[in-house]
């Protein structure tokens, strides 16, 4: 995420490897409808059985996500009508029981719940501040491959997170965008909303057409594979195949300039441009490319089956947001910026945070990548902005000592400059202590053996002393996890 005031991300200035397991969605929908319908396994009697936790323990967030379960693949079909600004759902959940449940819970933020089941049977629902309790007319079983179905409508809601940002489900001039860091996507799907629980998803979004008549377009992640015109409405269906966070779902509905091209590497890019900021925005489709391909040489393979981005207009959201495959833009970006979201596919998307105090690692890796191609496209390079950074000359310095990146004191935290800003100059001293030849075998190591997947600091810091042959104890302890500004060294 890049924030353009307090937002995550990177603050704007005052001016090939898949998973052990991974199937692509049509494969997996195949054998998860096998699985549901078939006999449940054997192990673990239904007297076993016990709620699931509401939460995952996260220190930051312990509202959000749940236990008990692991979500495997969200198939969303939405009824959207700007005009209104209502909402119709239905959330079909395919999950993996961790444990005997004989009820669990789903993150959902208002509207109202129309139906349940579970496993094709009525469920008993409950609500619970932002908490759906489905009780199932039979226990599942631990380690059952189970279904929920839960239709639901509305009209969705626009949060305002404890940083002060606005997220969940935003109206724009000519629709809405639905982003979700960190508890937005609860605003318009029910689910197991915390990072570590990554799925595929199908979203089918159906908006009636305007009162001129002319149709909305649909933005979402991953590939289109299907558009249907109705006569009075338009449909859309988008599919990621590769697991994604619910924080990096995304929707956009309006009318966008559509604007398609490949990558050097034969990559689909799908940039879709808000009318208003068409002229401001008129390189964004080859800066896609041109990005994208320098950070596969840096990073190693582009880690999805397609790239692109969204340049809305949207006055005031004051951030951009890394939505898997197409990071979404509140107005035209800047080389920077572009750069930000766009690294994020490798470090955050693809390899995802595992709790949200391991953000420095998405946030940090994401900066860096910026001075990296400032290095590389004739700015100033890695050191000399690390020294502008530890003098407070950048713009972006200011309040990166206020508290230990690894180790933000609170939600409304995970988005300030301790986290962006000095989480790169962690990376950059790493960088220093073992030379380049090693620290860009690090980077590509850490997207290559997490690809798809989650980690966490500790995994990183294991990383760098494993691929470097070095102690690093003493640079991590002061640099990444003391929160004093330290002796330069």
């Amino acid at each position: 995420m890049t924030p353009q005031t307090t937002r995550s991300g990177r603050p704007r200035p005052a001016v090939p490897g898949r998973p052990s397991g991974w199937l692509p969605a049509t494969a997996l929908l195949l054998a998860m409808t096998t699985s549901c319908t078939g006999s449940a396994p054997a192990g673990g009697a239904a007297a076993a059985a016990r709620p699931g936790t509401a939460g995952v323990g996260d220190r930051l967030f312990p509202a959000l996500g749940n236990g008990g379960y692991d979500v495997v693949h969200y198939g969303l079909t939405l009824d959207y009508v700007p005009e209104t600004n209502h909402l119709k759902g239905r959330a079909v959940i395919t999950a993996r029981a961790t444990q005997g449940l004989s009820r669990f819970d789903l993150d959902l933020t208002g509207l109202r719940v129309r139906t349940a089941t579970v496993q094709g049977a009525k469920a008993h629902v409950a609500r619970r501040d932002d908490e759906l309790v489905l009780t199932p007319a039979k226990a599942v079983r631990k380690g059952e491959t189970f279904r929920t179905v839960v239709t639901y409508e509305g009209t969705p809601r626009t949060l305002q997170g404890d940083d002060g940002g606005l997220e969940g489900w935003i109206e724009t001039d000519d629709g809405a965008t639905a982003l979700g860091q960190p508890t937005g996507s609860t605003t318009w799907f029910p689910g197991n909303h915390h990072p570590s629980d990554k799925a595929t998803y199908d979203i089918t979004v159906t908006v009636p057409k305007d009162e001129d008549g002319d149709p909305y377009d649909v933005v979402g992640n991953g590939t289109l594979i299907a558009e249907e015109d109705k006569g009075g409405a338009v449909v859309r269906h988008w599919r990621t195949e590769e697991p994604m966070a619910s924080y990096l779902a995304h929707v956009s509905v309006g009318h966008f300039e559509i604007h398609k091209g490949w990558t050097d590497d034969d990559l689909p890019v799908y940039v879709a441009v808000d009318p208003d900021e068409s002229e401001d925005a008129a390189g964004v489709v080859d800066a896609v490319k041109e990005v994208v391909d320098w950070a596969g040489d840096r990073f190693g393979p582009y880690p999805f089956s397609s790239t692109g981005a969204v340049v809305d207009h949207l006055p005031g959201l004051d951030y951009a947001l890394e939505t898997q495959t197409r990071p979404y833009f509140d107005e035209a970006p800047d080389e920077a910026l572009l750069v930000h979201e766009l690294a994020h596919q490798w470090f955050g998307d693809s390899v995802t945070p595992r709790t949200w105090k391991d953000m420095w690692l998405s946030e940090g890796l994401a900066t860096y990548a910026e001075w990296l191609w400032e290095e590389d496209h004739g700015g100033r390079d890695t050191k000399e902005i690390f020294r502008d950074f530890y003098d407070g000359r950048d713009t972006e310095s200011e309040g990166i000592w206020a508290f230990p990146p690894a180790d933000p004191p609170g939600a409304g935290h995970v988005s300030d400059p301790p986290v962006y800003g000095r989480g790169a100059m962690v990376v950059h001293k790493v960088r220093e202590a073992v030379g380049d030849e090693a620290f860009f075998d690090i980077l590509r190591t850490w997207t290559r053996r997490h690809r798809h997947g989650n980690a966490d600091t500790r995994q990183f810091v294991d990383l760098c002393e494993a691929r470097s042959g070095k102690d690093l104890t003493g640079l991590f302890d002061t640099w990444l996890f003391t929160g004093k500004k330290p002796s330069r060294t």
